[in-house]
């Protein structure tokens, strides 16, 4: 999908546009050959730039060519069906050296939305290098968004492990832990990549640019500092369950066993008695079997007493 954006000089808005201009924004998500080609004639830059953005495995990194500058960031992409589940997708975007802004992705991402509907203060698409320091802020935000609702179905999956601890419950934890991998991977190549541009030899910093790369970087840091604290958290929530629904197995099996010991009595007594050999009076005794039932009843009681003090039934 190809899109052209640009903002107005004297309004100061962005619009959509249909031809590719100077000064102009232009928004790759998992693009057709055709488009590719469009776009690479007008701006001149390396085919590859944009083809290596189309692999959904690319690393956070900047590379430049002749005409090019290519910076890369990876993030968060809410998945289809699920309410806080996320992966983490790259973003390229390529400063030019004739005037031309491009961001390419294999997957649509929200994080370009507020900057296609308006709600960025002081965005300018003819503004290159504050664009790109625009962009890499409100990826930092969007994590630090993404993680309170990570940590939001954290406390929901607690509630439910609380109540029952079957396999689903824990799997569900998982996911959310794989979750957190993918933001503390992310966010860590990010930094490298922010830590760079900061030097300003990449690209020129103008202004409070340099000011901006830095709430970006604190930002960034801040999300990743997150991301640990809630996978720690969530691991020791992990850990405490699986040993809780280790213990309650062992303590089923205990009572098991205490139960199948005081069974077995009424079972043993019965089957020396049921053997073919002399019994003395109680043969002839006409209360032998209540007498039998009530030894056996006692006997049991007395072996589950037992039982019950060393925590076995």
């Amino acid at each position: 999908m190809l899109k052209i954006y640009k903002t107005t000089p004297v309004e100061k808005k962005i619009k959509k546009c249909k031809k590719i201009t100077v000064d102009s924004w232009i928004d790759l998500t998992s693009p057709t050959k055709d488009e590719i080609a469009k776009v690479i004639e007008k701006t001149q830059i390396d085919e590859d730039l944009i083809l290596k953005m189309l692999d959904d495995e690319e690393l956070p990194r900047i590379e430049q060519s002749s005409n090019a500058t290519l910076v890369v960031i990876d993030t968060p992409y809410l998945k289809e069906g699920d309410a806080h589940k996320y992966k983490t997708y790259p973003l390229g975007i390529i400063i030019t050296k004739n005037n031309y802004v491009i961001t390419v992705s294999p997957k649509k991402t929200t994080v370009l939305d507020a900057f296609k509907q308006g709600k960025i203060k002081d965005f300018r698409t003819a503004k290159k290098t504050r664009f790109l320091i625009q962009i890499l802020i409100n990826a930092s935000s969007y994590y630090l968004r993404a993680l309170k609702n990570v940590n939001k179905d954290i406390e929901e999956k607690e509630k439910v492990l609380k109540k029952s601890t079957e396999n689903k419950d824990l799997i569900d934890l998982l996911e959310i832990e794989k979750t957190l991998v993918y933001f503390i991977t992310s966010l860590k190549a990010n930094d490298l990549v922010l830590e760079k541009l900061s030097k300003g030899i990449i690209l020129p910093l103008y202004d409070n640019d340099a000011e901006l790369l830095e709430d970006a970087i604190i930002e960034n840091k801040q999300a990743f500092e997150m991301s640990t604290i809630y996978k720690d958290i969530l691991s020791s929530i992990t850990d405490t369950y699986a040993t809780i629904v280790s213990n309650n197995l062992n303590n089923i099996m205990k009572f098991l066993a205490g139960a199948t010991i005081v069974l077995s009595i009424p079972t043993m007594i019965s089957s020396f008695l049921g053997m073919n050999v002399p019994l003395g009076s109680i043969s002839t005794n006409i209360n032998a079997f209540i007498l039998i039932i009530f030894t056996s009843f006692v006997i049991s009681l007395i072996i589950a007493f037992i039982l019950h003090k060393k925590n076995m039934l």
